[in-house]
């Protein structure tokens, strides 16, 4: 399951739903609007393979790694989430559930930087 924040405006969360990648918002589909950070992840803790999207760089922490789910920091503008998400979810390192639960992830333009469970050394990789 895809999980957008309540940060991410509507018009990205219509994109992300156009082009055909199911995801719900926190405050919209699921949850409740106004959640606080630790609410959120408690939250996260429910489900499985839950990739959780948001521009809130506050979860882009180590101590958050955990194998139920993906934490994906967006740092863009708030008109490029949905391209950003989208690109991330395609990206070969992460294009499979698998791939992707256990990591901290941050995306910018210049890349990816990943935090993963039982690791000590933070990742880079490119576009």
């Amino acid at each position: 399951m895809n999980i957008l924040d309540e940060n991410i405006r509507e018009d990205q969360h219509g994109l992300l739903r156009n082009w055909g990648v199911p995801v719900h918002q926190i405050g919209v589909d699921v949850g409740q609007k106004g959640m606080k950070d630790n609410e959120i992840i408690s939250f996260l803790h429910q489900f499985r393979d839950t990739t959780f999207f948001t521009r809130d760089l506050g979860f882009y922490n180590r101590s958050l790694c955990h194998t139920r789910y993906c934490l994906v920091c967006l740092a863009v503008e708030k008109d490029e989430v949905a391209v950003f998400a989208r690109r991330f979810l395609r990206h070969s390192e992460f294009d499979e559930k698998a791939k992707r639960m256990g990591a901290v992830v941050r995306t910018s333009h210049s890349g990816i930087s990943v935090w993963r469970c039982n690791t000590q050394e933070k990742v880079g990789i490119d576009w």
